[in-house]
This record gives C-alpha cells, structure tokens and sequence, in this order.
C-alpha cells in the first residue's frame, strides 16, 4: 500500500479531502487514441496524466491567444498508487500539498526505461474484453489481461456504451468489441506497471490536471496527428534525435508535416467506433494519409462534408495563431481534431432512409440515442468541431527556463503541417462537392 493511510476501494469522493481520508479514484479515459503517457479521468470536465515539469511551466506560459487551442490547464493533483486486498491496482487523486508529492524527473516517459510485467503477477482473461492486437515491435503486455489493473468495482465506471473495434494491419475488422479505445488500455496498463516498478519509496506522483476537450461531444470521434517535421527536442540526446529523424524520414512528417498517430471515428451503420493506432499512421504514403483522413471523416455511410468548413476555419485561424508566436516550436506536440458522431447529418439520413433506421440504427446505438427525436437535423446549426494543440513536454521559447537554444520566428514546422492538412481538406473539399 501507499505511504497513504490505507482506506477502502471504491469508496473514494469526487470532493474530498486529504484530512478527510478521502480522494479521487482515477479511471482510464477511454477516448484516449493516441500519445505515450496514461490519461486518467478524474472527473467528468477533467483528465489528468502524469506531470513533466517542463510541460506544467509550457502550460502556465501559455499567450493568452493560444489558450483557445489549448486545453484548459487546471493544476496538479498528488496521485498515490495503491493495491486492494483482492490484488488489484487503483490510482488515487489527493490535493496536492507543496513538498508532499516527489517531484517528477524533467525527461519525459518515452525516455525513461520501460518494463515489462512479471508474468508471474499476471493472469489471462477469458472473458472477451480485451482486445489482443499484433504488432512488430510491441511489447506483448498489449495481450495482457487488465484484470489485475482495476478493481471489478470500478468496472461500470470506465466503459463505453458503444463497443470499439481496432481495424487490423490487412485493414479488416478484429472480431473483439472492447469497451475502450485499444490504445487507452495499452497506455494504462504501461503506466501501471511503471509505476508498480518503482523502488518503495517513491509512492506519491504528481500529476497535471487538465480539461477534458471531449467532454461535451455524445460520441466523441477523435483524430491524434503528430505535427511538425522535427520530433526531437532541444535536450534530446543524439541517439534519441537519430531515432525521432529516422521515424520523420520514413513517415509522412518528412513529406507533410503532419502524421497519424491515433484515431476513432463513430460508425452510424455498425453502432461502432473504428479505431487506428500510430504504428499505422507511421507506415502512410501521402496518399495513405489523405485516405486516413477520408476514412476520419466517413461515417461508414456517406463522408461527412458538412465538416470541411468548420474544421478548415479552426485551422486556418490557429495557422495564424502560431504564425504570430516568434521563437516557439512544438516538438513533439500533437493536434487533436474532434467532431461528434451524433449531429444533424446522422439525422438526415435516418429521416431520408427510414427503411435503413431498424436495421442500422436501432440495432446498433445505445438506447439513449435510439430516439429518432433526438437525431432530427438543423438546417442552420453548424455541427461542432474542436481543434486543440496537445502534448508539450518538448516545447521551448525565448526565455522558458533558461534554454541555451533560442530559435528564431514561428514554428514553421508545424505551420507546414497545418498548410498541408488545410491543402490535402479543401481538395477533398472539391473533389466530393
């Protein structure tokens, strides 16, 4: 157990206090589609992730005009992790107190050694839950069980009413419906077992609190592109730096600037999230891309054309955020583009073809989105659309902590990833009028 006094599993609230031997139990966010840390729910508006300094102070340095691209940032949270008397492991949020929690190491996860599980304190599931994927060069925790990671009393607290399916190397369909985005439970179980493999004094973790930009999407469909055509930090040794530029050459970043890294999109004829991981999106032509991105913006019955404009206007206006930010670069950071699989298209077409609506929606949906009342279009409203720069554990400008490399105008990187996206979406544009 943690240097915490030990308290009862699942019976943590979402408004307590450490003096009240309380906190919050964290849970996985299931939206997760992309990047290297864990991200936690904490609670319905918030995430949080495991805390880089360099990150935190990138964060409460934000331009005020950059700030409608970014998440919200809302503080640190001291985490414990604790086991259960039936052996399972829990994450559990205090307030944080200054000196309380160990401060974190400035280089970030992907740096840090990775371990894997002791099969000896593993045990495989049978119960259809999770999925299994293979891929070249993942570690095989990715078959694990995530039994040993949660407490069944936490089970009905972090799924999803739609099932996700991760489309395989062939791009067919795996047979296995989980209630989690593939990648969300990978993350998670890597997270745990780091943690888990810590010496014995460091229980106590700081963690950043930050808005959870999909919180007010129904069913939240998510792109993770990986922007920039430079990967590796300032601090990056030249072994890790050789890496990021190898994996920039033989990627899209080279090319567009921009690359996939993760992605779930809603599929009204199935009722099923489709689901990509970075190790798809690292293997794409130009062509391979642009398809990725018809296939981000396909609601497996017609391409949502009804996106193009409100996701190009986002674009365009933070192209011409970041055009303004002299001596900012982004290394590493990723953008997320999100739109929501239950709008107005996805009503038009239950009304235009009600003879599909047994057959493709009411089997398929959850049940609070069965209504067809709730589905009727809008002639006017636009659907909504977020875009959010995410992930600055690489991030530097003029002045940040001292940084001896000082760069000069904007992150014409990123800008170049952005005008590629904008490009590749109007000639999509176009070409599907």
């Amino acid at each position: 157990m943690c240097v915490c006094q030990t308290m009862e599993v699942g019976k943590y609230g979402k408004n307590a206090t450490r003096s009240g031997d309380r906190g919050v139990l964290l849970e996985p966010f299931i939206h997760q589609v992309g990047g290297h840390s864990s991200m936690m729910r904490y609670d319905d508006h918030t995430v949080c992730k495991p805390l880089i300094t360099r990150e935190q102070r990138f964060y409460e340095s934000l331009p005020p005009e950059m700030k409608e691209f970014t998440p919200e940032y809302k503080g640190v949270v001291s985490v414990c992790f604790e086991g259960d008397s039936d052996g399972y492991i829990n994450l559990v949020a205090y307030p944080y107190v200054e000196n309380e929690a160990l401060e974190q190491d400035d280089m970030p996860e992907r740096d840090q050694p990775r371990r894997k599980h002791s099969r000896r304190s593993l045990h495989r599931s049978s119960s259809g839950t999770e999925h299994k994927e293979e891929k070249p060069g993942l570690a095989s925790d990715s078959t694990e069980s995530i039994q040993e990671m949660k407490s069944p009393r936490v089970d009905l607290h972090i799924h999803s009413d739609v099932p996700f399916q991760m489309l395989d190397g062939n791009s067919g369909l795996s047979s296995e419906k989980i209630s989690y985005n593939p990648w969300s439970l990978r993350c998670h179980k890597q997270q745990l077992s780091r943690m888990r493999s810590e010496s014995k004094d460091r229980k106590l973790y700081k963690f950043l609190l930050l808005e959870n930009v999909v919180h007010h999407f129904k069913l939240p469909c998510v792109l993770d592109l990986k922007m920039g055509t430079r990967q590796h930090g300032d601090d990056a040794s030249e072994e890790k730096a050789a890496r990021q530029m190898k994996k920039c050459e033989q990627s899209t970043s080279a090319t567009l600037g921009v690359r996939v890294c993760g992605m779930q999109v809603y599929q009204l004829d199935t009722g099923h999230y489709l689901c990509r991981n970075k190790y798809y999106g690292r293997g794409l032509s130009i062509e391979g891309f642009r398809n990725a991105l018809y296939q981000y913006l396909h609601n497996g019955i017609e391409l949502r054309k009804d996106l193009f404009e409100p996701v190009l206007a986002k674009l365009r206006s933070l192209k011409a955020v970041l055009e303004r930010q002299a001596s900012y670069r982004f290394y590493s950071s990723s953008l997320l583009i999100i739109y929501d699989g239950k709008d107005s298209r996805a009503g038009m077409f239950v009304e235009r073809r009600p003879e599909m609506r047994l057959k493709r929606v009411d089997s398929s949906l959850p049940e609070s989105l069965q209504d067809g009342g709730s589905m009727e279009p809008s002639s006017s409203a636009q659907p909504k659309v977020d875009v959010r720069m995410i992930d600055f554990a690489h991030s530097t400008f003029k002045g940040f902590r001292d940084d001896p490399t000082v760069h000069d105008g904007p992150d014409m990187g990123y800008v170049f990833g952005l005008e590629s996206l904008i490009n590749i979406m109007e000639q999509m544009r176009e070409e599907n009028q």
